[in-house]
């Protein structure tokens, strides 16, 4: 018991001092809020889908953010890129709710499991302050490898294929949230702009995958 409050301690220690770490936290906190606004209001407004704009956006919006990520305008850029993304995501999550009998379930359970991955891996990571960037070339290959076999299951109707690069992004993605959280508190990253984003896209990935998982084996409606 002691241990633990000693090593939860260390922690809220960490976080109080470290000012990357810290405004990191926040600004995620912020897009992500931002992000779930958006995502509201492409559910109610119905938005559909379009692949080359989603590709073009999301890219183009890194790249800005990218540009611009030593400057006040990183942080217009930061909520554009994030509540874009968010944007996006409002057709997905408007198919599930209406081709699932238990739609709701899957978004709540699938949102569950994201936060507490995302707090149990950082949680360890603060309080060991482990480097972990030796995975670094790891996970560069393991994204690719998967983003190439997701582009093939746009082409092949392979019902375990989606699966398997669904179960390999929530894989990658949890491993990109120890690579970076072991970067800013051990100096690797010093730009909270940067590291909002990289964090923010593998929540995204990570709840997308998860998403897709647990919709596997849902209940569809006929």
């Amino acid at each position: 018991m002691r241990e633990n409050v000693v090593i939860s301690s260390r922690g809220e220690s960490l976080l109080a001092t470290h000012t990357v770490l810290r405004n990191t936290y926040w600004l995620l906190g912020l897009t992500l809020l931002f992000s779930a606004a958006t995502a509201g209001f492409a559910m109610v407004t119905n938005a559909k889908p379009n692949l080359i704009l989603t590709i073009a956006g999301i890219y183009g919006l890194m790249f800005l953010t990218s540009f611009l990520r030593n400057s006040g305008w990183g942080l217009l850029a930061a909520f554009a890129f994030t509540g874009f993304m968010g944007y996006t995501l409002g057709p997905m999550l408007n198919l599930v709710l209406h081709n699932y009998a238990n739609g709701s379930q899957i978004l709540m359970a699938s949102l569950g499991a994201t936060g507490v991955i995302f707090f149990a891996l950082s949680a360890y990571v603060l309080t060991t302050r482990k480097d972990f960037s030796f995975l670094g070339g790891f996970l560069f290959v393991g994204l690719m490898v998967a983003f190439l076999a997701s582009i093939a299951g746009l082409f092949f109707n392979i019902p375990a294929l989606h699966l398997a690069v669904s179960a390999a992004f929530v894989l990658l993605s949890s491993g990109m949230i120890l690579f970076q959280t072991s970067l800013i508190i051990n100096g690797g990253e010093r730009n909270y702009i940067m590291a909002t984003i990289s964090i923010y896209v593998a929540l995204y990935n990570l709840f997308v995958s998860l998403l897709q998982l647990f919709s596997a084996f849902g209940g569809r409606n006929n």
